[in-house]
């Protein structure tokens, strides 16, 4: 029963990554392109997403978040 809570926990637990870690741990995504996608936030759909977090100057990207977005920007493209 714990393990399975566990498991649940781990599954749905935000994972935040500065831009530099995330495209270290994404290497599809370049740190260029990401802040391409980060500048124009607001006429993209990023905003709206919510996987951009700002922390003082400190932006942040929620891992899920993005990925769901970027799924949702495939699907519009056909």
């Amino acid at each position: 029963m714990l393990e399975k809570q566990i498991n649940e926990a781990m599954q749905t637990a935000w994972i935040y990554s500065s831009v530099q870690q995330f495209a270290k741990r994404h290497p599809a995504f370049t740190v260029g392109g990401l802040r391409h996608q980060i500048f124009h936030e607001h006429t993209n759909g990023l905003a709206k997403s919510g996987a951009v977090i700002r922390n003082g100057r400190k932006v942040l990207i929620k891992e899920s978040a993005y990925f769901a977005w970027l799924e949702d920007q495939n699907r519009r493209a056909k």
